[in-house]
């Protein structure tokens, strides 16, 4: 039989080939299998570090449910008219034809820890050495009383990017003078801190921009306070001034329930009601990581923090918003920075490659208006309990336009440095 390489059985995957071929490809190369579960930031980053790095000694499979993928870092910045959809949508090519990787376009089912293999949504299996598990999050719907996955394509959450991305634009798009935009904030822990309100400026600078001055955003939030609030509510305060409203637990004393038929978000302070109203409910571990025993009772995943190593199995490792990062928050940065380190341990463990002390790092930037941005960011190293932070940093406020304008052009140089980081160049 004539030998197959990864390249050409990447070929025949696209032809669907895929049941038959990869239990027979990935062991009859007679080399270490590393899968990845997940093509986001942390796993696709994960596998092309682990291919660039360990050359032809090792056989790295990612394994992605979508052909292509929208990045909710810079997602805001779609909603706001800064970029096109195309600009954050990425695809797997270039790890597959660089570097490779055997890229599997299917749905992870099951893992099965002690046959070390993955079951995907067509029967077929995918055995491993070690696995990766990045799966991001899922949505816990019911945690907003009246929600629903049916729900969200009337009051969309848009907290995973792609169609939903593109419904919340379209919603924004579509507002007239003088209706009202009512948010429901996520509680802590949830993908990107940030974001809410990222999203809510980028919504304002719509708004401002075809003068609708008799518009609100109403932000309703289960949280007493949010990442760089002070840096949010100062450039509100500048830029769309009268037009945010936030209200915290303490003031609207809790969400009874939304309506998504009239679009009515109902709290014990009153009952807002919205042309759109943009859901983001609590969140947890993407699905096959409770599937696979790897999530606890808090629905994230528990690592070592010298090595993102699931504490569940020795052989697996949770990289990414579904594993419990310590201080690090839950980022696209976050989930590059631990995919490397996951990465070497894995090389280590298999090939007997050097060991680093592992390194984490963050930066989460946010625009609030036209080169006005701000942005807060940390190192991080692991100790006996966690990652933790050894130093921080953070915009201040009262910066002048100078600093602001530097800062936001350094966040496009960095989506796209990163961006080449995770799909490669």
């Amino acid at each position: 039989m004539p030998r197959i390489s990864r390249r050409t059985f990447g070929g025949l995957m696209g032809a669907g080939a895929a049941s038959l071929a990869l239990p027979y490809y990935a062991r009859a190369q007679g080399k270490p299998r590393a899968v990845v579960i997940g093509g986001g930031a942390g796993g696709a980053t994960a596998a092309r570090y682990m291919a660039k790095d360990a050359g032809e000694d090792l056989n790295v499979t990612l394994i992605e449910a979508n052909p292509k993928y929208t990045t909710c870092f810079f997602s805001n910045l779609y909603l706001g008219g800064y970029r096109d959809f195309e600009s954050i949508t990425h695809g797997y090519d270039k790890l597959a034809s660089n570097y490779g990787i055997t890229v599997v376009n299917g749905r992870a089912e099951a893992v099965d820890r002690d046959a070390r293999e993955v079951t995907l949504a067509d029967g077929s299996k995918v055995p491993y050495d070690r696995l990766i598990v990045a799966p991001g999050i899922d949505l816990i719907y019911d945690s907003v009383p009246g929600y629903s996955e049916e729900a969200s394509e009337i009051m969309p959450h848009a907290w995973k990017a792609g169609p939903q991305t593109q419904l919340l634009k379209a919603k924004l798009d579509a507002i007239e003078n003088g209706q009202q935009i009512v948010m429901v904030a996520p509680p802590n822990p949830y993908r990107c801190p940030p974001g809410p309100y990222e999203r809510v400026s980028m919504m304002a600078h719509v708004l401002k921009q075809k003068g609708f001055n008799d518009s609100k955003i109403v932000i309703i939030d289960p949280k007493p306070k949010f990442s760089k609030q002070a840096l949010f509510q100062e450039g509100w305060d500048k830029h769309y001034p009268g037009m945010i409203e936030w209200y915290g637990p303490d003031v609207h004393g809790g969400i009874a329930s939304v309506d998504p038929q009239t679009g009515e978000v109902e709290t014990d302070l009153d009952t807002f009601k919205g042309a759109l109203v943009n859901v983001i409910p609590a969140q947890k571990a993407g699905g096959i990581a409770a599937q696979a025993g790897l999530a606890n009772d808090s629905g994230f995943c528990a690592i070592d923090p010298k090595s993102m190593r699931s504490q569940a199995d020795d052989n697996i490792f949770v990289i990414g918003d579904a594993s419990i990062a310590g201080d690090m928050p839950k980022s696209g940065f976050s989930a590059n920075s631990q995919a490397k380190v996951a990465a070497m341990a894995i090389r280590g463990d298999l090939l007997g490659s050097k060991v680093f002390p592992a390194k984490y790092s963050n930066t989460c930037w946010s625009l609030i208006e036209t080169n006005d941005g701000v942005k807060v960011g940390a190192q991080y190293a692991p100790s006996a309990e966690k990652i933790a932070s050894t130093s921080s940093f953070i915009s201040q406020t009262g910066e002048d336009d100078a600093v602001r304008q530097a800062t936001y052009e350094e966040s496009v140089g960095w989506y796209k440095g990163i961006t080449t980081d995770i799909f490669g160049a």
